[in-house]
């Protein structure tokens, strides 16, 4: 029960609807036993007028008549309680359950990069919806049957005792024996429920990625092997859920079994005792039978509880895992400064934690405001990493990294982020129209700005030749557009927000070299203010730069403008050459 403990915050947030649900559940419980009280009173009403004879007929029926009134009076407030207490304790459940969501949500959005490459979607997207709905059940339905449980305990057994001390003390014999079976099942279910939500995470993990590589799978004829590892993997999924069914279908048999046993129990020994005086009426021992009738169901859901505890802390405790995760960037600084875009990298090593690759080797570098720097390098050599450490998605290893003077992490990082606008290698754009994603960089943007910024990165023409223009709706991760278009429309995205630092990660690589000359010389009018940096294996798009970084192997190799470093021998010289032969042939 310990991960569990990690609810309690949510349980005082609705403290007084859970508090009135219990008296409620109290309420609606003694009306209930009310009913089994008036039961036995007109059982044994009928058993003096058959004993007395037909005299007290009339007096027998006012008796029934008005103990009939008491009977559907206590039904219907039993009923109308009821309804108050799933009303009060199962919403509260269900509100639990979105602020639990809300929480591992921004979590999520709180952890860094490197979190990212080291889980897979599938997995994060079954702790947020699988495990969740397991704890909800813990939160609504176990606490509300667990109350009612409790309730009839404390009150039901008492009162047997106090009618028929043995008789009790037989028909309760079962209930040690039940909870000695119940606390072996519930340890059995334990771990199989956790087995179960692994095999689940696996499961969505896998049709997650076969989903969004469908178009690999065709075009490499693999739909007969990726059915055949998900078959296994369902098939395994199927076993595993299998052994904890199995385990679980112990429960209601065992609870029935113990309540019918319990019930042969009163009929026969109170049967006796009543035979022999010991039980002074037919209405005792008719109370009685209704009594244990009325603990089948509680007892039975102390089984079903049980499970879902189990099950619900297994849950917990993988999302307990992740919202425990403290994120490796963190934002330390708590004043808020303007951002001129002025860049220094003063001998930054960086490494991957999750591969233990040294991307960046004592790399030193300076940008000013409103300057130009292109990094051209083999693939491999380091040079999206210098844009992500840019951004702060990553801390370094060693050196530091300035921005107007400060060290990256004397800045707020809504500060800094806010004024980057940041266009990936690989463009993700959402399955939203295109015009929501090109505003995504700026939310309050007009449909004017959008047009504009749009005709900037020439994309515009593209877009209104769709039916829908910019109200066309996009794919998953913009499958509707062609590589190129989904880079202009990133571009777009990048520019909208008038950021003060620009990065473009080579985002001109699915465009021909016309519409790549077209859109740098856009920038170039845009982006005056504006420090950028373009990551490129093209010269084109390097050549008119401020600055021109060689990056290998993680290591600048050269540096300088685009006229002195064609004078020089080297990297970029021969990648000059071989793409001015590519384009005269």
């Amino acid at each position: 029960m310990g991960a569990l403990q990690s609810l309690n915050k949510y349980f005082l947030r609705y403290k007084w609807r859970l508090i009135a649900g219990f008296f409620i559940v109290i309420a609606a419980r003694f009306f209930a036993v009310f009913n089994v009280d008036i039961v036995g009173d007109i059982i044994n009403d009928v058993e003096i007028y058959i004993n007395a004879g037909e005299d007290n007929l009339p007096g027998l029926k006012k008796s029934m008549l008005f103990k009939l009134g008491l009977l559907l009076g206590a039904a219907l407030l039993s009923g109308f309680f009821t309804f108050l207490m799933r009303q009060l304790i199962i919403v509260v459940s269900r509100y639990i359950e979105a602020d639990l969501k809300n929480d591992v949500y921004q979590q999520y959005q709180r952890l860094s990069l490197g979190f990212y490459k080291q889980n897979r979607t599938g997995d994060l997207m079954n702790r947020i919806s699988e495990d969740v709905t397991k704890v909800r059940m813990y939160v609504g339905p176990a606490i509300m049957y667990l109350l009612q449980a409790l309730v009839l305990f404390a009150v039901v057994i008492p009162y047997m005792v106090r009618m028929a001390p043995s008789l009790a003390a037989y028909t309760l014999i079962p209930l040690p024996i039940l909870s000695i079976a119940i606390y072996k099942l519930s340890r059995a279910i334990h771990v199989r429920s956790t087995i179960v939500q692994e095999y689940l995470s696996k499961l969505t993990t896998f049709t997650q990625e076969s989903f969004s590589g469908i178009s690999v799978i065709k075009a490499y004829t693999l739909e007969a092997n990726t059915f055949k590892d998900f078959a296994q993997l369902s098939e395994d999924s199927k076993e595993k859920n299998l052994d904890l069914v199995k385990v679980q279908a112990f429960f209601f048999p065992l609870m029935i079994g113990l309540i019918g046993a319990s019930n042969l129990i009163v009929i026969f020994v109170g049967g006796q005792q009543y035979i022999d005086g010991t039980i002074p009426d037919l209405g005792t021992l008719v109370e009685f039978i209704m009594y244990v009738n009325m603990l089948t169901w509680p007892v039975a859901t102390v089984g079903w509880v049980t499970s879902i505890i189990k099950a619900a802390e297994a849950s917990q405790i993988r999302i307990n895992e992740f919202l425990e995760i403290a994120p490796q960037i963190q934002n330390t600084a708590s004043n808020h400064t303007p951002i001129t875009g002025a860049i220094e990298f003063k001998d930054v090593t960086f490494t991957y934690d999750d591969t233990n690759i040294t991307a960046l080797k004592n790399v030193s570098f300076s940008i000013n405001p409103g300057q130009t720097l292109a990094i051209i390098g083999p693939t491999g050599s380091g040079k999206s990493t210098i844009l992500e450490l840019i951004g702060r998605l990553y801390d370094v290893t060693s050196g530091v990294i300035e921005i107007d003077g400060l060290a990256m992490k004397a800045i707020h990082l809504d500060d800094l982020r806010s004024e980057i606008g940041y266009v990936p290698q690989d463009a993700f754009l959402f399955s939203d129209t295109i015009g929501e994603n090109i505003k995504f960089g700026d939310t309050d943007a007009s449909d004017e700005q959008v047009y504009a910024f749009a005709k900037a990165a020439s994309v515009h023409h593209n877009i209104i030749d769709f039916k829908n223009g910019y109200d066309t709706i996009l794919g998953e991760r913009g499958i509707t557009l062609s590589g190129g278009q989904k880079q202009r429309v990133s571009i777009a995205r990048a520019l909208i927000g008038n950021p003060k630092i620009l990065l473009l990660d080579d985002c001109l690589s699915a465009v021909d070299t016309e519409t790549e000359e077209e859109i740098l010389n856009n920038l170039e009018k845009l982006t005056v203010d504006t420090t950028t940096i373009i990551v490129s294996h093209r010269i084109s798009s390097a050549k008119n730069a401020d600055q021109i970084l060689i990056i290998e192997d993680g290591k600048i190799t050269q540096q300088g403008s685009h006229n002195q470093l064609i004078e020089k021998e080297g990297y970029y010289k021969e990648l000059y050459v071989k793409q001015l032969d590519e384009k005269e042939m």
